[in-house]
Order: C-alpha cells, then sequence, then structure tokens
C-alpha cells in the first residue's frame, strides 16, 4: 500500500548509505563511488525530492558517460544548484549537448568543472553556444579535456556572456595555444576575473603578447598561472607591459617556461613591482641562475611573499648569495624549494641569518643540493636555538654526499622537529647504501616525533632486523613509513 511504501527522504537515505555516504540536502557529493548507469539514473529519480540541492559532484565516476541525460532533464527540480562537478566522468558528445540544454533551467549555476573528459574535444560548442547572456557562472574548469583550436574560438565566444567569471582553468590543453589571441582580446569582458590557469596550454611568443594586451582590462586578477609553456621563452621582453600593473596579484607561476636572459632583464624590473605578491615560482628556469640581471635580489620589495621556489634555477654562488640576502626581508616566509641547485651545498650557512627570522616556515626542500654533513648541523643547531620551529616538511633527499657521521649528528637533533609531519631522506635512484649507525638514532627520534606521518628513506638498504623494527614501528605509530 502506499503508506507502506518509502517517503521520497528514505529513498534518497537508503541511496546514500547503499554508497557509504551520509545524506545531505544541500550537498551531494558521489565523487569515485563507482557508480553504475543504473545509479544515475536512480539519482535522476530522487532529485524531486531535493529541492534544496545546491551542489552535485560525480567526478570520478566514468559510468556517468552517456548517462548525463537522465539526470539533466529532472535538474528544473533542482534550479537552486550552484555547482556541478563532473570531472573524469567520460562525458561524450550527447552528454554535452544534454548538459547545454539544461543551463536554462538551471538559472543560479555558478561553479562548472568538467575536467579530465578528453571527449569534450572538438565539440565544446555544444555546450558554450547555449548559454545565456548574463549566466551566473563565476568557475569554469576544463582541464585536460583536448580541447581543439576550435574550442578556443568557442570560449572566447562564452566570455561575452558569463561577465562575473572569477576563475578560469583551461591547463593541460596543449592546442589551445592555436586561439589564445582570440580568446585574450575577449578576456576583457570578464573583469572581475581573479583567477586563470593556462598551465601547459601550448603557448607561444605570439599568445604572451595577446595575453599581456589582455591583462591591463583585469585589475582584480590574483593567480597567474603559464608554467610549462616551453615556446614563451623569449617573448617576456616584449610582453610584460601590464604585467607590473597587476597590483592584486598574489600568485604568480612561470616554472619550465625556458625564460631567456633578456627575458630575465625585464622580469628583474616587472616583478619587484608586484607589491601583494605571495608566491613566486621560478623553476626549471636555468638563466634564472645565471642571469646578470638581481631578480633574486630584488625580492626584498615583495614583503609578503610567503612562497618562493626556485627549484633547478641553476643558481650560482653569487645569484644564491642574493637570495639569501633578500631573504633577512622576507619574515613571512613559509614555503622555500631550493632543490636541485648544486651550490647550495656547503653554502647554507649563507641562508643562516634568514632562517633565523623565517619564524612562519613550514616546508623547506634541499632535494639534490650536494648538501654536505656541516650543512645538516646546521639545521639542527637552528632548531635547538628555537628557530624553524613550526617546519612540517623537510626534503632531504638525494643527497648522497652526506656522510654516516653527519646523518647520525642530525638524527640526534631530529626529536626538536616537533611539529615535523613529512622528511625524506632518500638516496638518488641510480644508488644504494647500507643503513649505517645512525639508523638507531632515528629510530629513537621517531618515537619523539607524534606529528611526522611520512618518513621517506628509499634505496637505503636495511638488515632483517632493521626492516622489522621499522614495520614495527609503522604498526604500532600509525605511521607510513616508505622503505626498500
Amino acid at each position: 500500500s502506499e503508506a507502506e511504501s518509502p517517503s521520497g527522504e528514505q529513498r534518497f537515505n537508503q541511496f546514500m548509505q547503499k554508497l557509504g555516504k551520509k545524506p545531505n540536502s544541500k550537498n551531494l557529493d558521489l565523487n569515485n563511488c563507482a557508480l553504475s548507469a543504473a545509479d544515475v539514473t536512480e539519482l535522476a529519480s530522487l532529485l524531486p525530492f531535493l529541492p534544496e540541492l545546491e551542489e552535485i559532484s560525480l567526478s570520478w565516476n566514468g559510468c556517468v558517460g552517456g548517462t548525463l541525460k537522465a539526470l539533466t532533464v529532472h535538474l528544473h527540480h533542482v534550479n537552486l544548484l550552484k555547482v556541478l562537478r563532473l570531472n573524469n566522468c567520460r562525458l561524450t558528445a550527447e552528454d554535452v549537448t544534454s548538459l547545454g540544454e539544461a543551463f536554462e533551467i538551471v538559472p543560479q549555476l555558478e561553479e562548472l568543472d568538467l575536467s579530465w573528459n578528453s571527449n569534450i574535444g572538438g565539440k565544446l560548442s555544444l555546450l558554450t553556444k547555449k548559454l545565456q547572456k548574463g549566466c551566473k557562472i563565476k568557475l569554469l574548469k576544463i582541464t585536460d579535456c583536448n580541447l581543439t583550436a576550435k574550442d578556443g574560438e568557442s570560449l572566447a565566444e562564452l566570455l561575452n556572456v558569463i561577465p562575473n567569471l572569477e576563475v578560469l582553468d583551461l591547463s593541460i590543453n596543449k592546442n589551445i595555444g592555436c586561439s589564445m589571441k582570440v580568446i585574450a582580446q575577449d578576456l576583457k569582458n570578464v573583469p572581475g576575473l581573479k583567477e586563470l590557469n593556462l598551465h601547459m596550454c601550448g603557448l607561444k611568443q605570439d599568445s604572451l603578447q595577446g595575453l599581456d594586451t589582455a591583462l591591463q582590462h583585469l585589475a582584480k586578477l590574483r593567480k597567474l598561472d603559464i608554467s610549462c609553456n616551453r615556446e614563451i621563452g623569449g617573448g617576456f621582453k616584449d610582453s610584460t607591459a601590464h604585467l607590473a600593473g597587476l597590483k592584486n596579484l598574489e600568485v604568480l607561476d612561470l616554472h619550465q617556461c625556458c625564460v631567456t636572459e633578456e627575458d630575465m632583464t625585464v622580469l628583474s624590473q616587472v616583478i619587484p613591482l608586484l607589491s601583494s605578491l605571495q608566491e613566486l615560482n621560478l623553476s626549471s628556469n636555468k638563466n634564472v641562475g645565471v642571469s646578470s640581471d638581481p631578480l633574486l635580489g630584488r625580492l626584498r620589495f615583495l614583503p609578503n611573499l610567503k612562497s618562493v621556489a626556485i627549484s633547478n634555477c641553476g643558481l650560482g654562488e653569487e645569484s644564491f648569495s642574493s637570495l639569501a640576502e633578500a631573504a633577512l626581508h622576507l619574515p613571512g616566509l613559509e614555503i622555500l624549494d631550493l632543490s636541485w641547485n648544486k651550490c647550495v651545498g656547503g653554502n647554507l650557512k649563507l641562508l643562516l641569518g634568514a632562517l633565523k627570522l623565517a619564524t612562519e616556515i613550514q616546508v623547506l626542500r634541499l632535494s639534490s643540493c650536494n648538501l654536505v654533513a656541516e650543512d645538516l648541523a646546521l639545521l639542527t643547531l637552528l632548531t635547538q636555538d628555537g628557530h624553524l620551529a613550526r617546519l612540517r616538511k623537510l626534503d632531504l633527499s638525494y643527497n648522497n654526499n652526506i656522510s654516516d657521521e653527519g646523518w647520525v649528528v642530525f638524527c640526534q637533533g631530529l626529536a626538536v622537529f616537533k611539529e615535523l609531519s613529512e622528511l625524506d631522506v632518500s638516496l638518488r635512484p641510480s644508488s644504494c647504501r647500507d643503513c649505517g649507525t645512525w639508523f638507531s638514532e632515528l629510530l629513537a627520534a621517531l618515537t619523539k616525533l607524534p606529528a611526522l606521518a611520512e618518513l621517506g628513506m628509499q634505496r637505503w638498504v636495511l638488515s632483517e632486523s632493521q626492516r622489522k623494527q621499522l614495520e614495527s614501528f609503522n604498526q604500532d605509530n600509525k605511521r607510513n613509513i616508505r622503505f626498500d
């Protein structure tokens, strides 16, 4: 009888319980739940009972692909919907069409994430041509969707109807660089844009010029990521006229951009003018270290910097000294990545003053820096004197020149790093060494580090008894120590 049939609310609760999720009338989070096509159909039948729903996340469920229409035709029941996440759902052209047709019945939609759906490539117009002028979308993510130059043109048209856009993520679409000039021309229609992610988009020098012209209209931009676009190297010298005007920019990521010495001359003048900058990533640009222009020394003019990443930048002693001197003026520094700069080894003492003043530092990466025993002793001494008290992640991997005596001294002082949660002392992949006398010191220190959850010590050769000691420690203390 009808009296005995479950209510809509009961059916929804049973559905969520079946998937091992807690029911929430406003946020439907079904990420990575191995949904079947039947599950999607059942979910669609439950939407009329969820009028307060504001978020739907079906990401990482491959079977959603090909079944989305069953869901979208019922979206008019949830017209308060603000967030829709469909990353890695194997969406088809039919799904994209269905989604486009649904935009009229979800007028409050503010966030749309379609990332990691490779079949979207070449079909984006099926979606974009359905969006109405004045659409409320604030966040649009289309990461790694195999977008084509034609899709880039569709995106450019889309920017004319989503004036409230704040976040645009087109990263890992290598073919979209061809249409970046067209996209850049229409960026003026989204003046409230706060984040622009063009990581690995196949940008070229002329793309960079078009983008720089667009920056004059994006005064509110806080994050700009144009990393891993190797062909823009050499283009900065002609394309930074408007970059310096981004007074609200907090994050600038230029890693792996093949920056030339001429580029560095210009960037040395422009970057220090970004008064709000908090995160700067210049990693994997070898000319950062060899450039005669003192960009690293001029970081002193950016007192708000919290994160500096300059790994694999070919630093020499002169550029490292300039950085060390500038770091004295960066008291809020939280993350410092100097990995893969061989000159750091034996010269860490140059950073002594800065590390004493950086009371907020939480992440220090010194992988493959040719460190020696004296460098480790210095780190231990700093901590014993009350510095580096907030350090949580310390990467000392691939420093094969440190002697067993150096590791002993370090492990004896390790217990002072009270907030340390991650430590990596792994050796290079091509080598291995016996775990020497320092192993017992390490084990003793681990018991005094309650926050340590992960310790990398790959390619250190352990004896049978040492291996059993580590396994017992892992089991007894619920830690995660990786070892060979």
